[in-house]
């Protein structure tokens, strides 16, 4: 290695509520030389720190801005609403946001979903986030609705969460900017669709093993020893041994 090269290295920035944790554990196994490293960033400042360098890739929360970044949807959250244990709520499967029309829900300002009419009243002031939020609901001030990844991540043993049936969903996406497709780049979008070290979309699949002869199968059908007959078993009556005669049925008187 000269002095002007750089040892690779990879950026990864997630949002709260994504756990990367098995797609770096296959980085790892895949590229040991090329360390990872994982940046947390918030939802709405992930798209800012990919386009300003900040990480070579990201897991992001659409809908973003993709003028400058391309994006792959991975999966869509369940929208849930998080209440103390003892509220009504608690007592059945699944709400509706009508449902929530005489609660006090509260809206964070770093709130993940995109309502068209947010649901119940609003409280007096917006949390700053959403753990604030979580921790207001604990405290009997009022409800919230969020991603259930988000709900799972603020768990408190006196909350509790149900799903929410026509709120907003919220996507997670990859992306990175559109003008860095690097090759690590294209190796983690491998990872994280799921394909093989030896996909022929990998940059650096496996080499291939060479062609040994195959060895005989117990099944498989052998030339016969010299001096042995292939011919049908004795049992089969053309294949006995010759001179043997065979009796005829007697007729019945």
């Amino acid at each position: 290695m000269t002095g002007s090269e750089v040892s690779p290295s990879f950026r990864l920035a997630y949002v709260p509520g994504v756990t990367p944790t098995k797609w770096v554990r296959i980085w790892n196994e895949r590229l040991p030389d090329v360390p990872l490293t994982l940046i947390a960033v918030s939802a709405a400042e992930a798209p800012d720190v990919l386009r300003a360098g900040g990480a070579d890739a990201g897991f992001v929360r659409l809908p973003i801005d993709r003028t400058d970044l391309s994006a792959i949807p991975l999966y869509t959250e369940t929208t849930v609403v998080v209440v103390p244990k003892d509220h009504v709520v608690a007592a059945v499967d699944e709400v509706s946001a009508e449902d929530l029309a005489d609660e006090i829900v509260l809206h964070p300002l770093d709130e993940t979903l995109e309502w068209e009419h947010r649901p119940g009243r609003p409280a007096n002031e917006r949390p700053a986030t959403t753990e604030d939020a979580v921790e207001l609901v604990a405290a009997g001030v009022g409800l919230l609705v969020v991603p259930q990844s988000l709900a799972r991540l603020h768990h408190r043993k006196d909350l509790t969460y149900r799903p929410v049936s026509d709120a907003p969903e919220s996507r997670v996406a990859l992306s990175w900017p559109e003008d860095e497709t690097t090759d690590l780049v294209e190796d983690f979008i491998g990872i994280v669709r799921g394909r093989t070290v030896n996909s022929s979309r990998g940059r650096t699949p496996a080499p291939a093993q060479p062609k040994g002869k195959r060895p005989d199968k117990g099944g498989a059908r052998q030339k016969p020893a010299a001096g042995k007959s292939a011919g049908k078993s004795p049992r089969s009556g053309s294949g006995g041994p010759k001179g043997a005669k065979r009796g005829k049925p007697r007729r019945r008187s």
